[in-house]
């Protein structure tokens, strides 16, 4: 990439982090970036991924830094890589807070960490651990998660205050889909392998129901999980001549072993389906017709999987900005493949946020981070949330364009006090970075009934200068059935114009009371458990019941007032319980609203 002067920009000289499954530092594409790394499952310091089972750190580092047949964002930048999620995706807290520390030790300038907890709470260890890392100069980039698209999803630590928290946008391109019998399914295109011819039919048989090459050799054949490895049952289409394979009910890592069985293409086209589109598309074979390949453009909107906050207790509004998280293609050990999510949005930003590092090496993260909201771009404003998309997607070119920088790039008035119709203010820093003085005005979002506004009138800013400004809002009158007010204030600046997300609450959001609960019980006669409450609780109970009957056995913990957070405590059982399997639920109630969460029990033999 280049910026405004023609000045190439490649990452040069940046230092990123990687906290993932570790990388296949021997793929082609990517030996030449990688400079050193730990694993924290395996205690070595040896962060391959190859071999382990997973793809998912090899497809994340690919996005921000492959130099080979696929480019990166930020192709020359040095890789650090640290393995804290072992062969099935999973990590303790410790390995990704002993990895932060790690990184911090090696002096990385940016930190991509594609993971989480589906837990939204801004006290979790690594999001306080992400937010101590940022003070020390790194820039954090944290993808908010796949749970949407239901609102109080974004999960530590995209919940960090300080990190980028980047939610997955669906950019303009095109997706391969298989058309049958009037439904439509989408593609994910296995790319070692050649394609389909488009736009034409044909004949669509199930694996069993496969006749052999004298009828069928022009068919397309559903291949399910199950029997045969998948490289076993391709390599046998290939032989009977069959023209391609659709596979469903895979994982990412299975189809990235079965891309790593072949090192080079086989004759035979292969395209993946989810599992529940090749349940239906099953169902819909009972009658035998001709399937037709398409391909369909994909408008620029909020993929239905990117999680949502807005983060309870700080409000923050998460996440931040969007980048491209659909349909993805980027290297696996022994290939390359298509990939869905926020963890593919994600090192988008991060890349970003390498060339803007080289370009500008004096920035701050807190600059790094407001330039890129302040030049996002919306998606459809008046159909998503603030805490749906944030700032919208990012537009590197813009960025590096922008002759204003506003931080912070969302603005959080916290929440009302009931009764209370005093002004509210927030802070924003304005920066003119340009070589020509500018003008500024602001103008009062649309819409809002509620709600008086106090803006400073139009000032100038010479070049290099900067103003701190107090934007103010108040209630004309209080509703207890209105929980949010949010949207997007316009500020003018020369030739652009900057529209900040923000967030004012005025009654306690139907957030859910209660996000995460685990009990079990131990042999010297106590239940430990682990819960975490984002807004605390007026009342607490945990109740073990039947699981048969569904009868009350025993109130574990009747309690009020508890405070907000992660609690982990141990309860001594007054009187001892029969051995066996219960259930245990944890209800929280706060602000008239009680939510649960259950959980199996065994309680053992006392010693």
């Amino acid at each position: 990439m280049t910026d405004e002067k023609g000045e190439r920009l490649t990452g040069k000289g940046i230092k990123v982090g990687i906290i993932d499954t570790g990388i296949d530092y021997t793929h082609p594409d990517l030996f030449r970036n990688y400079e050193k790394g730990y694993d924290f499952v395996d205690r070595d310091e040896d962060p391959l991924e190859k071999d382990v089972g997973t793809i998912h750190g090899t497809h994340v580092a690919g996005i921000i830094a492959a130099n080979g047949k696929m480019v990166g964002m930020a192709p020359d930048a040095r890789l650090y890589v640290y393995r804290a999620l072992g062969a099935d995706g999973r990590g303790t807290t410790e390995q990704i807070l002993a990895a932060i520390d790690q990184a911090i030790k090696d002096g990385v300038d940016i930190l991509n960490l594609s993971l989480g907890i589906q837990i939204n709470g801004p006290d979790l260890p690594t999001s306080i651990a992400i937010d101590a890392a940022v003070k020390r100069g790194i820039v954090a980039v944290v993808s908010s998660g796949n749970a949407g698209p239901h609102l109080w999803t974004v999960g530590s630590p995209g919940t960090s205050q300080k990190a980028i928290s980047v939610g997955a946008s669906t950019p303009p391109l095109k997706i391969p889909y298989l058309e049958y019998r009037g439904s439509y399914f989408p593609l994910k295109t296995i790319q070692s392998f050649g394609r389909w011819d488009f736009f034409r039919s044909y004949p669509l048989r199930h694996e069993n129901d496969y006749k052999g090459p004298e009828t069928n050799g022009d068919a397309l054949v559903l291949v399910e999980k199950g029997g045969d490895l998948l490289s076993e049952k391709i390599k046998m289409l290939a032989d009977e001549g069959v023209k391609g394979a659709i596979v469903t009910g895979y994982s990412e890592e299975e189809l990235g072993t079965y891309v790593n069985d072949f090192q080079s293409s086989i004759p035979i086209s292969v395209y993946a389906l989810s599992e529940e589109d090749g349940h239906i598309l099953k169902d819909l074979m009972k009658r035998k017709t001709f399937a037709r390949l398409l391909w369909k453009r994909e408008e620029d909107v909020l993929a239905p999987f990117s999680s949502r906050g807005p983060v309870p207790s700080t409000w923050n509004i998460k996440p931040d900005l969007l980048a491209p998280g659909v349909s993805i293609t980027s290297t696996v050990p022994g290939g390359y493949l298509t990939l869905h999510g926020t963890s593919m949005a994600a090192p988008h930003v991060t890349g970003a946020c390498a060339l803007l590092k080289q370009k500008h090496p004096d920035w701050s993260p807190e600059k790094i981070k407001a330039v890129l909201m302040n030049t996002s771009t919306l998606l459809q404003e008046n159909r998503y949330k603030t805490f749906e998309q944030g700032a919208g997607r990012i537009r590197v070119d813009e960025a590096f364009r922008t002759e204003t920088i506003v931080e912070p790039g969302a603005i959080v008035f916290g929440k009302a006090t009931e009764n209370t119709f005093e002004k509210t203010s927030a802070s924003v820093t304005v920066e003119n970075i340009s070589e020509q003085p500018i003008r500024y005005t602001f103008h009062y979002p649309n819409g809002e009934d509620n709600v008086l506004w106090d803006f400073p009138p139009p000032f100038y800013l010479k070049p290099g200068e900067k103003k701190t400004i107090d934007l103010s809002v108040r209630l004309k009158t209080f509703s207890k059935t209105k929980e949010m007010e949010e949207g997007y204030i316009e500020m003018n600046a020369g030739k652009q114009t900057f529209r900040i997300p923000y967030l004012y609450v005025i009654n306690e959001p139907n957030y859910p009371r209660i996000m995460f609960f685990t009990v079990e019980g131990n042999k010297r006669g106590t239940i430990r458990y682990e819960m975490y409450l984002p807004g605390g609780a007026e009342q607490l109970w945990i109740i073990l019941l039947d699981p048969l009957t569904g009868g009350v056995i025993r109130y574990i913990k009747e309690e009020k007032g508890v405070h907000k957070g992660l609690s982990v405590k141990e309860i001594e059982l007054k009187e001892a319980i029969p051995p066996g399997t219960y259930l245990a639920i944890a209800i929280a109630k706060k602000s008239g609203r009680e939510d649960y969460l259950q959980q199996w029990v065994d309680i053992p033999m006392e010693e």
